[in-house]
């Protein structure tokens, strides 16, 4: 077991992050202190002996961020600290709703410019419109000053039932608007889409696990039994966690009645294990869990639970690997540590928590660039599996330990070999991007359409192709698409889709010819 002197450091930096407040109010006497005080001491004296003498002004906060980050970089990779700003709009994602004016904006040359409002929500009730540029929020100058991120939510968030007068210019009729926008809450969805893929498989989309996590996918589940679904895909794909109870929740609609989903075990070996309940809505029926190398966490929770219980069907390629569970403390500035307190075990005892170095955080969260070289994306030989880490689901069939959740089914990355970057530029904000600023020149060309024939448009309209090679170029990024011009194609035709006509639209075009749907249903 771990010493309690390996972990004074989580003790020196609450110290540091609090002591520079309260540490004037202490007076122990020096004879009465224990070594542990005696460190907190040392690193309080020294702030302030940096704040009164230092021969230049010095911002103490940071110097309090980087002797957190020093002592967190020194732990596991997901032990991190959260700076005011991050934390605050952390909290929200995963709270799954905001109050604000209800837009998707982009930074386009220095203005606030909206892609697309929220249907039904407060800034289309206005009348705000895609394509327009907000100019000013009540007197707040919006364009041409590069605020950061945070300063422009803050600007167009606010109390529910507080308005706002927005400045606008619309550049299809070249005028400027005055427009009072009320605020309200705004839904962030966890759940992207559910849809009927053909008359028997259902299709749900999870980005991430947050609080509203298992009610959105309960939902969808209704609907989708609604309408005749009798087999069910999940879709994890670059879905990064989240809370690890939603997980669970989410797991428990599909495992019978006391079977285990997840344990954790602490480094007391403390062992907490959670089993499904009764409760759930789809416990029959064949399932099948779609993952990639970037699906982690609680992702990688519920596709081991689904797994080990033989439940359903893996499909896909290596998950992430992270097997470590954080709890968050936070500060009264509005930063917040989480902190690694416990590992989980998926249902038949693996830790996937793939293996790392302490102090060599970057080259952990690279490891899909060892995962490119080595060939593991497209072949599943190649994939690296610890023969010594064997575990039996409750079927008996082996699954191993050691770095991730590996599929039952493997399918290769739809890009060629050695143009691997291309996968993450089109899974990027790049697309959408270039796809605005496409539809900004010219957004009549697509006026009054109707989607069937949106997509009889763009069916055989390639022209965008080498328009985005051009846009990559100019933004340093020599990138040669005509290899695989049909898959660009695509992800540039559900781009447009989804800034007009929405979430739904742009599934209906990037599931089609989709390789592991495909391959999924063939077996469903």
């Amino acid at each position: 077991m771990k010493s309690k002197e390996k972990y004074l450091p989580i003790l020196l930096f609450a110290c540091v992050a609090l002591g520079i407040v309260i540490g004037g109010m202490l007076n122990f006497p020096q004879r009465t202190l224990s070594k542990q005080n005696a460190r907190k001491v040392k690193l309080e004296r020294l702030m302030d002996f940096i704040n009164e003498e230092y021969v230049d002004d010095v911002n103490s906060d940071s110097i309090v961020e980087m002797t957190v980050n020093s002592i967190l970089a020194n732990l596991d990779p997901h032990s991190v600290y959260l700076p005011p700003s991050e934390q605050s709009s952390e909290a929200e994602i995963m709270k799954g709703d905001f109050v604000g004016i209800g837009v998707n904006f982009y930074m386009f040359n220095d203005t606030v410019t909206v892609v697309r409002p929220l249907e039904n929500g407060p800034a289309a009730k206005a009348g705000i419109l895609s394509g327009d540029r907000i100019l000013y929020a009540d007197k707040s100058k919006l364009f041409g000053r590069k605020l950061p991120t945070d300063s422009l939510y803050n600007k167009l968030k606010g109390e529910e039932g507080s308005k706002v007068l927005l400045t606008i210019f619309r550049k299809s009729t070249n005028k400027k608007l005055k427009l009072i926008v009320e605020r309200e809450v705004v839904p962030i969805k966890s759940v992207d889409t559910y849809l009927m893929l053909n008359k028997t498989s259902g299709y749900i989309k999870i980005n991430r696990f947050a609080e509203n996590t298992h009610d959105e996918f309960r939902t969808g589940l209704e609907q989708l039994k609604k309408q005749g679904m009798t087999t069910l895909v999940i879709d994890l794909r670059d879905n990064g966690g989240g809370y690890l109870e939603k997980a669970v929740e989410v797991a428990d609609e599909l495992l019978k009645d006391k079977e285990l989903v997840v344990f954790t075990k602490n480094r007391k070996g403390t062992v907490d294990k959670t089993y499904a309940t009764e409760e759930g809505i789809f416990e029959t029926g064949k399932v099948f869990v779609l993952i990639d190398e970037n699906s982690a966490s609680a992702s990688e929770i519920l596709a081991g639970a689904i797994q080990d219980n033989d439940r359903g069907t893996i499909v896909g390629r290596r998950s992430f690997g992270k097997g470590l569970v954080q709890r968050e403390m936070g500060f009264e500035d509005g930063s917040a540590v989480r902190l690694t307190t416990s590992r989980y075990y998926t249902p038949s005892g693996r830790s996937i928590q793939k293996p790392y170095t302490k102090g060599e955080g970057e080259k952990y969260s690279h490891d899909a660039e060892t995962r490119f070289a080595s060939g593991e994306l497209y072949e599943k030989d190649k994939m690296k599996i610890a023969d010594s880490l064997k575990f039996k689901t409750k079927k008996g069939r082996i699954v191993y330990g050691g770095g991730g959740i590996v599929p039952d089914i493997f399918v290769p990355l739809e890009v060629k070999k050695g143009e691997e970057n291309l996968a993450y530029i089109l899974n990027s904000g790049v697309v959408g991007h270039f796809v605005f600023e496409q539809l900004d020149k010219n957004r009549n060309a697509f006026k009054g359409l109707k989607f069937e024939q949106f997509l009889t448009k763009m069916q055989n309209d390639y022209s965008y192709v080498p328009k985005l090679e051009s846009y990559l170029k100019d933004a340093g990024l020599d990138m040669k698409l005509d290899s695989n011009k049909t898959l660009v194609k695509k992800y540039i035709s559900a781009e447009f889709a989804r800034q007009l006509f929405g979430e739904s639209q742009y599934y209906h075009i990037i599931l089609k010819d989709d390789t592991m749907l495909n391959v999924v249903l063939t077996r469903a």
